[in-house]
C-alpha cells in the first residue's frame, strides 16, 4: 500500500458519496443559492483579510528598515568618536622625565602596561606548562614498563637510566652481529646479542672532554629522586644507593659461580649490585655461572638464589670463543647505565664490604675520570676466614711494561708488577697503565670506551688498547690504596685445580691467522704501528671503537717514554711512578674534577739507568 500525506484543498474533484476522495484529500461539497450568498460573503471577508495582511506586512517591513537605519547611524557616530579620541590622545604633551603620566595619557599608559603584564604572564604560563609537560614525559619514560631499556634517551642523546634492570626484559630487542672470528676467515656466521646501552660512544663524549654535567647524567640510583622520579641523580645520589655493574668474562671456568657468590655475599649493599656474565661453556659438561652448587630448591638462601634477578648471564657455546676481547665486548653490551662499572676475572674472591670500600677509594681521588685498576694479588693468605677482611697491607701498582711480539706484530705487554705499601695515603695512587683483570670506575667508562668488536684471538695487547683509548677520552688510572679482592692463580694450593681449566687457545687452529689481522687493527687504532700502511688493517666502525678527542696518544708516549717507531721503552718507569708521578701530575687535576689537564704537563720520562736491567 502506498502511503500519502494529508492536506486541505479547495479544488473540486470527483468524490465518493461520503465526500472523501479516493486519494485521501478532503473537499467541500457544492449546494444551492444560500450557498452562493454564503460564498460571496466569504469572498468579501477573504479580500478584507488580504488587505489587512498586506498592510501589516508593509508596517513590519518599514519597521525593520527603520531599525537598520538607526543601527547604521549609531555605528558611524561611534567610529567618529573613536577617531576624535585617538587624535586627541596622540596630541597630548609627553610627561616630564621621571614624572608619572596623568589624565587620559596616564590612563592609556596604565592600561597598556596592564595588558602587557597580562600577556607576559600568560606567555610565561604557557612556557612553564610546556616544560611541565616535557618533564612529565621524562617521568613517564622513567616509569615506562614496556620492557625497553634502550629506546628512551634524554635531550642530550644519553639513554635514560633505570633500576632495576635486566637484559631479560629486552626480548625481541637483541641484534645480529658477525662472529668476527669467522668473518675474518671469509665465513658468514651471525650471533644474536644484546645491544650496547649507548650505541654511539662518540655521541656521549662528543670527541672532546666531556663536561661534568654530561658525565653526571650517566649513573643510576637504587631509589628515584623524590622531586623528579628520575633514577639518574648524579652526585646527589647517596653513596650507599649508587648502583654497580660487574662484568665477568668466563671460559669454561668452574670458579665463575663462586666469584658471583662472593660478589653478592660480601657486599654491604648487594641490592645495588648487578652482575653480567658472558659464560662460554660446553653445555652439559661445564656448570653455568648462575647455577649454584646446591639447587635453590634445597637451599634458597644462597646468594645466587636470593639475587637471581640481579644476575644476567649471556651463555655462549665454547666453540665460538675467540679470546677475552670478544667476550668482554659482549660483556660491555650487558651494561645498562649503572653508576659504577667493575670488571673482574672469573676466579676472584672479594673482601667483606668491598662495595663501600672501593667506592670510598674512587671518590677520594676527586677525579670524575678516575679508573682504579691493577693486577690482583694472589688469594693465598690474603683474606681472614673469620672476618672476611683483607690481611694485606700492600697493593700492586701498574708501571712495568715492555715490547714483545712476533708474527702478530710487536706490541706492549705488561710484565709482573711491583707490590708494596702505598706511597700515597688517603687516596689511590696515579699510575700510567690499565689492567683487564680488575677495573673499577664510573659507568660512563664502559659507555665511552667499549671493547672492540673486531679483535678476535687477542690476549696480549688488550690492555694497551683499552688503556690508550681511555686516555684519549680523558680517563686517569689509579692503583687502589687497598685491595678489595684477590685472584686465584694457578700456583701453590690452587695449582692443580686451576691448571685443569681449559683456555680459548684450544681454538687457535680453527681461527688461525685471525689474530694477525686483529693485532694490526689494534695497533693501528692507537697509532702504535706507523710502519704498517693504513690500507692493511680493518677500519670497520673505527670511530665507534677508536680514540677520543680529549688527548692525543702521542702525549702519552712522550710522557711515559714509549718509542712507537723503534719499539722501545724508557725503562725503570716504576721509579717515577712510585715517587713522583702522582704528586707532580695531580696538581693539574681540573677544578671541576674532569680529569688531569695534560696540556699543562711538559714532562718526559728518561731512564736514569739505561745500562741496568
Amino acid at each position: 500500500m502506498e502511503a500519502r500525506s494529508r492536506r486541505r484543498n479547495n479544488a473540486p474533484s470527483s468524490a465518493n458519496g461520503n465526500g472523501h476522495i479516493g486519494n485521501g484529500i478532503y473537499d467541500v461539497s457544492s449546494g444551492g443559492d444560500s450557498d452562493s450568498r454564503s460564498t460571496s460573503r466569504m469572498e468579501r471577508k477573504a479580500k478584507r483579510k488580504h488587505r489587512v495582511a498586506n498592510a501589516r506586512s508593509r508596517r513590519r517591513s518599514g519597521g525593520r528598515n527603520n531599525v537598520a537605519a538607526m543601527c547604521l547611524i549609531s555605528t558611524v557616530i561611534f567610529l567618529l568618536y573613536i577617531l576624535v579620541c585617538a587624535v586627541f590622545i596622540s596630541n597630548l604633551p609627553e610627561s616630564a622625565d621621571g614624572e608619572e603620566a596623568r589624565g587620559m595619557r596616564g590612563l592609556v599608559k596604565k592600561t597598556r602596561e596592564k595588558l602587557k603584564n597580562f600577556r607576559d604572564k600568560h606567555r610565561r604560563g604557557a612556557i612553564l606548562a610546556d616544560k611541565e609537560e616535557e618533564d612529565e614525559h621524562v617521568i613517564d619514560d622513567n616509569h615506562d614498563n614496556n620492557n625497553n631499556n634502550l629506546s628512551k634517551t634524554t635531550a642530550s642523546g644519553i639513554p635514560i637510566g633505570k633500576w632495576p634492570v635486566s637484559i631479560r626484559d629486552e626480548e625481541g630487542l637483541f641484534e645480529e652481529i658477525p662472529h668476527i672470528g669467522y668473518a675474518y676467515m671469509g665465513k658468514d656466521v651471525k650471533m644474536t646479542v644484546p645491544r650496547l646501552w649507548a650505541d654511539d660512544p662518540v655521541g656521549i663524549h662528543q670527541n672532546k672532554l666531556m663536561s661534568r654535567e654530561r658525565a653526571l647524567s650517566i649513573g643510576t640510583c637504587t631509589t628515584p629522586d623524590p622531586q623528579t622520579n628520575s633514577y639518574t641523580r648524579g652526585d646527589k645520589c647517596p653513596l650507599a644507593e649508587r648502583t654497580i655493574f660487574v662484568a665477568i668474562a668466563s671460559y669454561r671456568d668452574w670458579q665463575c659461580r663462586d666469584t658471583v657468590t662472593s660478589i653478592l655475599s660480601a657486599a654491604n649493599h648487594p641490592d645495588r649490585v648487578r652482575v653480567g656474565v658472558v659464560d662460554q661453556i660446553v653445555d652439559g659438561v661445564d656448570g653455568s655461572c648462575d647455577v649454584p652448587h646446591v639447587p635453590c630448591s634445597s637451599d634458597p638462601n644462597q646468594p645466587i638464589c636470593l639475587y637471581k634477578n640481579q644476575i644476567d648471564v649471556f651463555q655462549m657455546d665454547a666453540e665460538l670463543a675467540v679470546g677475552p676481547v670478544f667476550a668482554r665486548h659482549i660483556g660491555h653490551r650487558l651494561y645498562r647505565g649503572e653508576y659504577y662499572a667493575m670488571q673482574s676475572d672469573a676466579h676472584v674472591t672479594f673482601t667483606r664490604g668491598w662495595d663501600d670500600d672501593i667506592i670510598s677509594q674512587v671518590e677520594a681521588t676527586g677525579d670524575e675520570m678516575a679508573v682504579l685498576t691493577t693486577y690482583l694479588t694472589d688469594i693465598e693468605n690474603s683474606i681472614d676466614p673469620t672476618t672476611g677482611l683483607s690481611k694485606r697491607h700492600t697493593r700492586p701498582i701498574m708501571c712495568n711494561t715492555e715490547y714483545e711480539g712476533g708474527a702478530e706484530g710487536k706490541h706492549l705487554r705488561h710484565l709482573s708488577q711491583p707490590e708494596g705499601p702505598p706511597d700515597i695515603h688517603g687516596m689511590p695512587q696515579l699510575q700510567p697503565y690499565w689492567a683487564a683483570g680488575y677495573s673499577f670506575s664510573r659507568g660512563h667508562f664502559v659507555a665511552t670506551v667499549p671493547y672492540d668488536l673486531y679483535q678476535p684471538m687477542i690476549f696480549q695487547g688488550e690492555e694497551m688498547s683499552i688503556g690508550l683509548r681511555g686516555f684519549t677520552v680523558g680517563y686517569d688510572y689509579f692503583a687502589p690504596e687497598r685491595s678489595v679482592c684477590f685472584h686465584s692463580y694457578a700456583k701453590g694450593a690452587n695449582s692443580d685445580a686451576r691448571n685443569k681449566v681449559p683456555h680459548f687457545w684450544e681454538h687457535a687452529r680453527t681461527f688461525q691467522g685471525t689474530g694477525v689481522k686483529a693485532m694490526k687493527r689494534l695497533l693501528g687504532i692507537v697509532n702504535m704501528n706507523p710502519e704498517v700502511p693504513r690500507s692493511e688493517w680493518d677500519h670497520s666502525e673505527e670511530e665507534k671503537y677508536g680514540l677520543g678527542g680529549a688527548r692525543e696518544t702521542s702525549k702519552f708516549y712522550d710522557v711515559i717514554g714509549i718509542d712507537v717507531v723503534n719499539k722501545t721503552t724508557q725503562r725503570h718507569l716504576c721509579q717515577f711512578v712510585h715517587n713522583k708521578m702522582h704528586k707532580m701530575f695531580m696538581t693539574n687535576l681540573r677544578p671541576d674534577g674532569m680529569g688531569i689537564d695534560y696540556s699543562k704537563i711538559d714532562y718526559k720520562w728518561v731512564d736514569p739507568r739505561p745500562n741496568e736491567n
